[in-house]
């Protein structure tokens, strides 16, 4: 499902800004932007693909698990993420890497839980309130939209004073439209009037199942059938994704409720390293797709206004150094005792736990020598 012609578009596949109906009134929300702002942009896709691909290939040389690739969503994650206030909330999937490094997420942490090294985890307070990865299909906009209900009840919402006023973004892919956890949030949120924005990335395939198959009209309409205004927009137009969130979560915060944002973008790689797209996707969608990758487009555009091939060059040399230090880490991440398992099921001491714990310390010494 390509754009449509309700697609919000404000920078075209060449790198030129567009002047549109759809767009005029997202211009303001760029133009007030300084070069410092765009170029750091650039900076989180370039890196976090760098560090997108060495995961990958980390991945095929045993060092993890399973990776779950975002090459290709760069734009609708930092564009969306970089517009948000430190006192809102992000809940993400499982794939807003680039989101987490930018929230000050440590990357070995994220990769130590690919490796099966850790259940994942770190506290939102002390990373800009990014919330958990959520491995549960769909389950993360019940908690946004839990905790957007919370941020009424507690007048932190409609007050005007934009240092308190707080939203919450709810991330998700067009597979989990599918479902109910998501209508069910949509339910409560609009019922509710949240301040929230969902913002679906809609990667065009939930594993091998095309989004054509999931849905016979654009997934936007969706937040429109719950009463929750909503629009489309290019998911690989960085400046759109900040553009159109920062209006919405602005809306949030005031009072206005719940928005709904598809970003139309593309899974360019496997839904994950155990995954082969080759089995279902064609070919010529690649290459559409690949004519509109996110970091060339806008690298065309930082050029046209300046940008010197030393701060390109800056920024390469900065992926490459992250892609090493993650290599050397994660191969000198030590084996955890097997009885961290059962730590942080229970906050308080549990009997059940106890029990789990020495049966596993039993059966692990049965295979000691002598035993």
């Amino acid at each position: 499902m390509p754009y449509t012609a309700a697609t919000v578009q404000l920078l075209s596949p060449e790198g030129t800004l567009v002047h549109s109906d759809a767009s005029e009134q997202y211009l303001p929300y760029v133009e007030k932007l300084s070069d410092d702002a765009l170029h750091e942009f650039h900076r989180h896709m370039v890196v976090m693909r760098r560090f997108d691909i060495e995961s990958a290939n980390l991945q095929r040389q045993g060092q993890l698990a399973l990776w779950v690739p975002s090459h290709g969503q760069e734009a609708a994650q930092v564009g969306s993420a970089s517009a948000a206030k430190p006192q809102d909330h992000l809940f993400p999937s499982y794939r807003e890497h680039v989101i987490a490094l930018m929230s000050g997420v440590d990357p070995i942490t994220i990769l130590s839980m690919f490796r099966g090294l850790s259940h994942g985890g770190w506290d939102p307070q002390d990373h800009d309130n990014f919330h958990l990865y959520t491995l549960v299909i769909g389950s993360q906009t019940l908690h946004a939209t839990g905790y957007a209900m919370g941020l009424n009840l507690d007048g932190r919402v409609g007050t005007g004073d934009p240092d308190k006023d707080t939203a919450v973004i709810a991330y998700f892919g067009d597979g989990a439209t599918s479902q109910g956890d998501v209508s069910e949030a949509m339910v409560f949120a609009a019922s509710y009037q949240t301040p929230q924005v969902f913002f679906l990335q809609n990667n065009h395939w939930a594993i091998s199942v095309p989004v054509s198959r999931q849905s016979r009209t654009p997934l936007y309409l969706r937040g429109e059938g719950f009463g929750i205004p909503s629009v489309q927009i290019d998911g690989n137009d960085v400046l759109a994704s900040f553009a159109v969130t920062e209006a919405n979560l602005d809306a949030a915060r005031a009072g206005q409720g719940p928005r709904f944002i598809e970003a139309l973008t593309y899974r360019m790689g496997a839904h994950t390293t155990s995954d082969d797209p080759s089995k279902y996707r064609d070919n010529s969608e690649l290459e559409f797709w690949a004519q509109r990758d996110p970091i060339t487009r806008f690298e065309t555009f930082l050029r046209a206004r300046g940008a010197s091939q030393s701060f390109f060059d800056e920024i390469a040399t900065e992926g490459d150094d992250l892609a090493a230090d993650i290599r050397k880490r994660i191969t000198e991440l030590p084996v955890p005792a097997s009885s961290t398992l059962f730590d942080h099921v229970y906050s308080d001491p549990h009997p059940v736990m106890d029990a789990q714990r020495q049966a596993l310390a039993d059966f692990e010494a049965s295979f000691e020598e002598g035993h």
